[in-house]
C-alpha cells in the first residue's frame, strides 16, 4: 500500500566530531522518504525554494519518491545548523532559516488523498491537523512533534491526538507534554491523550513502545560507527511506517516487527552525513540487520 509523508525537505550543515557537512539534502521529510522507499511506495508533500537542485529531485525520484507533492515557491529552501557533542547524544542548533517552509500550507494533491497510510512529520499541530483535513480515507496516521510545539501550540497538539493512530516523540518529549517524570507513567498518560499508539524514542537506549494492549521495549541496533545522527528519528519513522504500509495489515506482531524494522534502518542512517546513506541502502542491508538485532535480543 502507499504511504504519505508530509514535511519539510532542507539543506542541512552538520558539525559532529566525526567532520562536517554543508548543505547536504536534509529535512524531516526527505529522511522518511529514503527510509520508507526500502518497504513501499512514497508519496512526499513537502515545499522547496528555487534554489533546490535537480540533482536532489534526481536521487529522490530515482528511489522512487513520488514527487508531484513538492512544491516549488520563490525564494530559498529551508536550511538547518547544528553542532553535535562529543557524546553524539546532545546538539546545538547554531542557525535556522525556514524561508519558503516558514508558511508553508500543505497541499494534498487529488490522487494522493486516498493514500491510506500517512506520516505527519514534525510540524505546527495546526499544519498536521490541515492534512488530515484533506484526507478523509485515512487507514492508519502517525505524526511527530517536539518541545517547541507541546510548549507553545499545546492546545493543538491536544486536539490533534484524538485522531491519531499513533505518536513519536522521544523521552523527554513525553514527559514534559504529560507533567510525568517516570517514563512508563508517562507514556500511559499519554496514551490517555487520545493516540492509539505510543512510541517513545531513547536515542542509543532503543525506543519504548505503549498501546492499551501492550507494551514493549526494544534496544538500539549495536552501531559502531554513528557519523551522524541527524534524521535518526525520521528514519525510524519510515522504517516503521515503511514496513506496515507493505504489510497492509496493523497486527500486534506486524507491530512489533516495524518497530524493529525501524530501529535498524534508523542505524543505517547514522553511518553517514546528511540522507547519503540511506540513499544508498537496500532492503538486502535492512533484512540482515534485522536479523541480527533478533539474534541480539533473544541473546543467541
Amino acid at each position: 500500500m502507499s504511504l504519505l509523508v508530509v514535511g519539510s525537505t532542507a539543506f542541512d550543515t552538520i558539525e559532529t566530531p566525526h567532520g562536517n557537512a554543508v548543505d547536504c539534502l536534509g529535512g524531516s521529510s526527505t529522511y522518511f522518504s529514503l527510509a520508507a522507499r526500502l518497504f513501499t511506495k512514497v508519496r512526499l508533500v513537502s515545499v522547496v525554494g528555487t534554489d533546490f537542485p535537480p540533482q536532489h529531485r534526481q536521487l529522490l525520484e530515482s528511489r522512487g519518491v513520488d514527487l508531484a507533492g513538492v512544491e516549488t515557491k520563490p525564494g530559498k529552501t529551508f536550511r538547518w545548523h547544528g553542532r553535535y557533542a562529543t557524546d553524539m547524544n546532545s546538539r546545538q542548533t547554531l542557525d535556522v532559516q525556514l524561508n519558503t517552509f516558514g508558511d508553508f500550507r500543505p497541499k494534498v494533491p487529488a490522487e494522493y488523498r486516498d493514500t491510506p497510510f500517512v506520516f505527519l512529520a514534525n510540524g505546527s499541530p495546526a499544519t498536521q491537523a490541515s492534512v488530515l483535513d484533506q484526507m478523509p480515507a485515512v487507514r492508519f496516521c502517525v505524526a511527530d512533534t517536539m518541545d517547541l510545539w507541546i510548549e507553545h501550540e499545546r492546545k493543538g497538539l491536544l486536539a490533534l491526538l484524538p485522531r491519531l493512530d499513533g505518536l513519536i516523540v522521544n523521552d523527554s518529549e513525553v514527559k514534559m507534554l504529560t507533567g510525568k517524570g517516570n517514563l512508563i507513567q508517562a507514556g500511559r498518560a499519554c496514551l490517555a491523550m487520545g493516540p492509539k499508539l505510543v512510541i517513545v524514542k531513547k536515542g542509543e537506549h532503543g525506543c519504548f513502545v505503549f498501546s492499551n494492549f501492550f507494551h514493549y521495549a526494544l534496544p538500539a541496533y549495536p552501531t559502531e560507527t554513528v557519523v551522524d545522527p541527524t534524521g535518526a528519528g525520521d528514519s525510524f519513522a519510515g522504517g516503521f511506517m515503511g514496513y506496515l504500509a507493505n504489510c497492509d495489515s496493523i497486527s500486534l506482531w506486524n507491530m512489533k516487527r516495524a518497530v524493529a524494522y525501524g530501529t535498524v534502518t534508523a542505524s543505517l542512517n547514522v553511518e553517514g552525513f546528511g540522507v547519503q546513506r540511506l540513499a544508498d541502502a537496500t532492503r538486502e542491508q535492512v533484512e540482515r540487520r534485522y536479523h541480527e538485532l533478533q539474534q541480539f535480543v533473544a541473546g543467541g
